[in-house]
């Protein structure tokens, strides 16, 4: 025997069960004692159900538009090539201190006018002067990366 589900609208987040304007099935008796009466919840209605789905569409657009300048963003990044930048060199070619990724996104801003977090900014052992490949995260889908040569001072 199949058990008998209720479909409700959340009305807000709830941990274990789903977010704010999520259709989902619950039992009866969770519906009719602690979701409805305590405003956590609402019954599904052909009209909550075209605001549900409107939601999703306004919401999936959302993340469209921020996925595309994403992809605007690395482009504009693989149009400059090549990043330098300037480190005091001792033998061997051996730089003092290290390049990091804070670095790395002020070179970007100063250069590109793009703002780049330095938490998705993945760099090499960067010692030496020479050319270093640089990944940047930016977007779950979208990463860029980027030629950053390590000059003299």
């Amino acid at each position: 025997m199949a058990k008998k589900r209720t479909q409700l609208v959340l009305s807000q987040d709830i941990d274990k069960l789903g977010n704010t304007g999520d259709l989902v099935e619950v039992a009866p008796g969770y519906a009719r004692n602690y979701l409805i009466p305590r405003s956590l919840a609402y019954r599904v209605t052909p009209g909550v159900l075209k605001q549900v789905e409107f939601r999703r569409e306004k919401e999936r657009q959302r993340l469209e538009a921020i996925k595309q300048e994403a992809e605007a963003t690395k482009t504009a990044l693989n149009t400059i090539g090549m990043f330098t930048v300037k480190k005091a060199v001792g033998e061997d070619e051996a730089i003092f201190g290290t390049v990091t990724t804070a670095e790395v996104a002020e070179l970007i801003r100063a250069n590109a006018g793009k703002e780049v977090d330095r938490r998705d900014i993945t760099l090499p052992d960067i010692n030496k002067l020479g050319e270093y490949k640089v990944d940047i995260k930016l977007h779950s889908e979208v990463t860029a990366t980027i030629n950053l040569r390590v000059a003299p001072d």
